[in-house]
């Protein structure tokens, strides 16, 4: 017989608007299993491979904005989960992990499928609970209960992120011949309200005459989700400010016309005195983290005389080691309060450099050779409009955030740059396509791609799923910085040269497949690959590793002459 506080947990979680669930078989979890499984207002996937269902779990919770809930069996089922938990711990991502246990007596007993599980995250986690072994006593139960909607409700309380129950089961595991699985219909729900992170009327006048005194002012935004509040309260106030904003393309404002887009190739200007000119007064920044390193580095060097970061709650980080004060609201209050007048000409020693640098790259890349900045600038031309564009780590986000997205082009972009690992990219962007209706894209390397092939590995591959390989047969990205290009080691120790091609991959999930080693093949490809009708596939494109790294090296020579 099932415990019915381990049936109640599927319906806590079903009344507390969790829709998602994925699952790794197992039997110590085949009492959640088959509780979660029957739940008939619950969307349960199975996908063997504990790292990758972790990873497409949080691909589904990045795109829905809501929990998802993930089950593993005991043992090192839950560790394979560190990783994608870590990302959502530093993404700030809404997981909900579920780790079946041997129960207390047995750990340390040299019992199968036995490690240590309670806190198994460590510091990467919100919140860790211990699920009650007995229910004998009507608190217990009581304890249950009232567990599941805590860490539901932590999950998003700002900043939200992963939490942790981890459940010891004794025996028996499955119902008997027979016996009817119930939900209880009195289960205890405990609901938060969400908090109103605004500003005071006092607060509003002592921000807004501070800004005043600034003349030049730079608004650097963070990795975070597309939000359709935000931007025209942001636009409005950096009209109205004369504020500059830059944004990486995963801070989703490539929409905003006014955001200047290419601060990697502007920040590569030789001349001091145009890098000057550039210096913020005032430096505010929301969001998460910045893939441009050029950008740190510049702000590092050319330090702000204030630095204002805008987050609702949790700890700031000083990235730019300028911080001074941080402001409890969330950036849509922020702006649309602190609107003020400005008549400075900051934004246009901006606006110059930034149509400088744009109109550099198009004709840069339009007319370069083959090579992965190439590809990646005349794939973007083609990206469906209103589109999910996922960007995997190394060398693909760096070449994307390089090359920018047009204002004119309506896509969500993702990228898993909480730890910036390649673990999991394949599988956060197949958790995605899983639960938005829109053409998904990943763009990736082969190393990142062949990592975590078992992210395809499952029985739910949707149609709108498109994977864009960049295949130079290595990992590409040590010739391209100092350190490793100059070592002896380089290619059989950094680089780890592999001969694989994606072609058998496509065939053993069922996707489509085609292959590319020139542009002109690309430019044929493209519409065929991104029809709406095509199918999920693969578009690997194969590019020599050498000549990337000459590539690179020609374009931020060229890069130097143009600005």
């Amino acid at each position: 017989m099932i415990l019915q506080p381990v049936v109640n947990i599927a319906e806590i979680c079903a009344r507390k608007g969790v829709e998602n669930v994925v699952l790794s078989p197992g039997s110590r979890c085949a009492p959640l299993t088959i509780a979660f499984a029957r739940h008939p207002k619950l969307k349960v996937k199975t996908v063997s491979d504990e790292r990758a269902a972790a990873f497409i779990a949080l691909g589904m919770a990045l795109t829905t904005g809501k929990p998802t809930v993930l089950i593993c069996t005991s043992g090192t089922a839950a560790l394979n989960y560190a990783p994608a938990v870590a990302e959502a711990f530093f993404q700030q991502v809404p997981l909900l992990i579920l780790t079946a246990d041997r129960p207390p007596e047995w750990i340390d007993q040299l019992d199968g499928q036995t490690i240590r599980q309670q806190n198994v995250y460590g510091q990467h986690i919100k919140q860790s609970y211990t699920f009650p072994v007995d229910f004998s006593h009507p608190d217990s139960v009581w304890h249950s209960e009232r567990m599941v909607s805590e860490a539901l409700n932590e999950t998003i309380a700002y900043p939200p992120g992963p939490v942790h129950i981890n459940i010891p089961l004794r025996e028996p595991f499955y119902p008997a011949p027979g016996e009817e699985i119930a939900f209880d219909a009195d289960v205890k729900i405990i609901e938060e309200e969400p908090a109103n992170y605004s500003l005071s009327t006092a607060q509003v006048q002592q921000l807004k005459q501070e800004i005043s005194s600034y003349k030049c002012v730079l608004i650097v935004a963070g990795q975070q989700n597309h939000t359709l509040a935000l931007q025209p309260v942001l636009q409005q106030f950096v009209k109205q400010s004369g504020a500059v904003i830059v944004g990486d393309l995963i801070a989703n404002l490539h929409q905003l016309p006014e955001t200047v887009r290419h601060q990697d190739a502007i920040l590569a200007c030789p001349d001091t005195e145009k890098l000057e000119k550039l210096q913020p007064d005032l430096l505010i920044t929301f969001g998460k983290s910045v893939i441009s390193k050029a950008l740190k580095l510049y702000l590092r060097k050319y330090k702000p005389k204030a630095h204002w970061h805008i987050q609702p709650a949790g700890q700031v980080a000083d990235t730019y080691q300028s911080l001074t004060r941080i402001i409890r609201c969330t950036p849509e209050a922020f702006f649309e309060s602190v609107q003020t007048a400005s008549d400075s000409t900051y934004s246009s020693d901006w606006a110059e450099i930034e149509k400088k640098a744009s109109a550099f790259l198009k004709d840069y890349t339009s007319g370069a050779d083959l090579s992965e900045l190439a590809v990646v600038a005349r794939l973007f031309r083609s990206l469906p409009a209103q589109s999910n564009l996922h960007l995997a780590n190394s060398m693909a986000v760096r070449y994307a955030n390089i090359i920018g997205i047009d204002a004119d082009k309506d896509l969500e972009i993702y990228a898993n740059r909480g730890t910036s690992g390649i673990d999991g990219s394949n599988s956060t962007t197949v958790g995605c396509a899983l639960t938005s209706p829109a053409i998904t894209t990943l763009l990736t390397g082969d190393m990142a791609f062949f990592y975590d092939r078992n992210g395809l590995w499952h029985n739910y591959l949707h149609s709108n799923l498109r994977i864009v390989i960049l295949n130079n047969h290595a990992g590409g990205i040590f010739r391209l910085i100092d350190g490793p290009k100059q070592q002896p080691e380089l290619e059989e120790f950094f680089e780890t040269r592999q001969a694989l091609d994606a072609e058998n991959t496509a065939r053993d999930f069922g996707m489509n497949y085609t292959s590319c080693r020139s542009l002109e093949e690309l430019e044929n490809a493209l519409p065929a690959f991104f029809a709406a009708d095509a199918g999920a596939g693969i578009l690997e494109i194969f590019t020599d590793s050498k000549a990337n790294a000459t590539s690179f090296a020609n374009y931020k020579q060229a890069l130097l002459q143009a600005l």
